[in-house]
């Protein structure tokens, strides 16, 4: 007989982890050894439970999964991570910390019985070992994301709100604060990224660097002309029509990126 699949929930939210309870336990070969609805008693089931794969959420009282995760890794059999959360922004750091899949929530059945083949098919091996490096994008496009993170999450009234990348302007750094501007309003990042992990995703879609401070969307700009010293001044799409300085440094690859000679 398979030996079953020890699993550790972690969600601060009752009805969540009762949820992927009730998922989990339509799969006769898993068992779900314990719970857990803060950083710290996550640190303490998985060193006393030995699971062999923890389900966690990311925003957690005491800690992020990402903490818990990074900790986790100096204990002796560190267990398998899988991500299961309702933000899609943090896909590509949870594979870059070595987690073996994210879930969006509402998981589905299937989503799930795919990740439960993959976990499987990890602690069926002889030997221990980290899980191979994924393919970011394939993974992403498995979840429905497309070719990179298509939502940011911001906040909004004390709630958060999902933007669709084609919604935002341009994106702003003011005193160590990341805010998010669109058309009619500014809202910030709900989250710790910084805006050259911003870039780095976002990249892909229409979006570009400018200066320091600020990535721009380029199917927002409205127009742009030549200033002085060699930069670029974009004025954008917004109701303020706020215009946005291309550093001189940059300007090669403005142009480039319209397709300009």
């Amino acid at each position: 007989m398979t030996k079953p699949l020890r699993c550790l929930l972690v969600d601060d939210e009752l009805p969540a982890l009762d949820e992927l309870a009730f998922l989990l336990s339509g799969f006769d070969d898993v068992e779900i050894a314990g719970t857990a609805r803060s950083a710290g008693q996550a640190l303490e089931e998985i060193a006393r439970l030995r699971p062999d794969v923890v389900f966690q959420d990311i925003q957690m009282p005491g800690g992020t999964g990402f903490s818990v995760l990074e900790r986790a890794m100096l204990m002796p059999e560190a267990p398998l991570f899988v991500f299961a959360t309702a933000y899609d922004q943090y896909a590509i750091r949870a594979f870059e910390d070595n987690a073996v899949d994210y879930l969006l929530k509402p998981v589905s059945m299937e989503r799930l019985a795919k990740c439960l083949n993959r976990l499987r098919a990890l602690t069926s091996r002889a030997a221990p070992q980290a899980a191979p490096q994924p393919d970011f994008q394939s993974l992403l496009r498995g979840m429905g994301l497309g070719p990179s993170l298509t939502r940011l999450s911001v906040e909004n009234g004390g709630r958060v709100m999902l933007l669709d990348h084609g919604d935002v302007v341009f994106i702003r750094t003011e005193e160590r604060r990341t805010l998010v501007h669109t058309r009619d309003g500014r809202f910030p990042f709900h989250g710790p990224c910084t805006l050259d992990r911003l870039e780095q995703r976002l990249e892909p879609l229409s979006f570009f660097r400018a200066n320091r401070a600020e990535l721009v969307n380029l199917a927002q700009v409205r127009d742009f002309a030549p200033w002085f010293n060699g930069k670029y001044v974009l004025t954008m799409r917004d109701c303020a029509s706020t215009e946005i300085t291309v550093s001189k440094g940059r300007v090669r690859d403005f142009r480039d990126r319209l397709g300009l000679d």
